[in-house]
């Protein structure tokens, strides 16, 4: 087979580490630009260059997709993921989210399987997704963040530790620190682990905005949505951040 025929068979791939070329929405850009400036983002870059040079698959095409459907000031809930989806043609730079015509992948089935059972959203119900595209989502104000934003072809949490996560705790922060109120979704240890930069953020400029909303569940995969202390499946989240969206006086989500 000739060397070329993985890039033919997977177009949807990074190319280069350009990330001064990616297109961000430009209240995103002082985050970028402190991150890629650091030692830790220079690192990071070295590293997906030389990955690239060696000819590795690494998804997704653009992973600063999410900032650019969604502004900072957009922001009313965050949805965190662990890192992109590994298979071919799954990833596009919005947690959970998959392109049209992509098969769903189990954890966005169960994501799904959860608005339509949310008995807080039965009066507000859409028809069910024909695809499992969330760009509707982001939208409407939904940051799909994952905590890496690389990752290889078949190689789950391949570019963890690799200074992505100091980027994304950089964009969780800037989230908490906005005004006005706003949902985190954290689904599972890994998410949850970024917990403390909410509250902590929170706790800092308390006299000065209302308090933000966490809610914490297991993770949607089918591993861990149905299991004790907090499943997924009856979770409620999606019904949950609405009400308090328009308790602050803010549009609730067409989920």
């Amino acid at each position: 087979m000739p060397a070329s025929a993985p890039a033919a068979c997977n177009p949807a791939r990074l190319r280069a580490w350009a990330p001064e070329r990616w297109p961000v929405d430009e209240d995103w850009r002082p985050v970028l630009d402190r991150f890629l400036a650091s030692a830790t983002g220079q690192q990071l870059g070295r590293f997906l260059q030389e990955r690239l040079a060696s000819g590795a698959i690494v998804y997704p095409p653009q992973p600063f997709r999410a900032l650019v459907l969604t502004s900072l000031a957009q922001v009313k809930v965050v949805i965190l993921g662990q890192d992109p989806y590994h298979g071919p043609g799954q990833a596009e730079g919005l947690a959970f989210s998959v392109a049209p015509g992509v098969k769903l992948p189990p954890s966005l089935r169960n994501i799904f399987k959860e608005i339509a059972r949310d008995p807080l959203l039965a009066n507000s119900a859409l028809p069910a997704p024909t695809d499992g595209s969330l760009v509707r989502w982001a939208q409407q104000g939904v940051l799909l963040l994952n905590a890496c934003l690389t990752v290889e072809d078949g190689l789950p949490a391949s570019h963890a530790r690799r200074g992505w996560e100091e980027l994304t705790d950089a964009i969780v922060s800037a989230v908490s620190n906005l005004e006005n109120p706003v949902v985190f979704l954290l689904w599972g240890a890994h998410a949850q682990t970024k917990q403390g930069l909410i509250t902590a953020n929170g706790a800092h400029a308390a006299s000065a905005r209302a308090s933000h909303l966490v809610l914490t569940a297991n993770h949607p995969s089918p591993l861990s949505a149905m299991r004790p202390p907090k499943p997924f499946i009856g979770c409620g989240h999606f019904g949950l951040a609405n009400a308090f969206l328009m308790q602050h006086g803010r549009t609730p989500i067409a989920w």
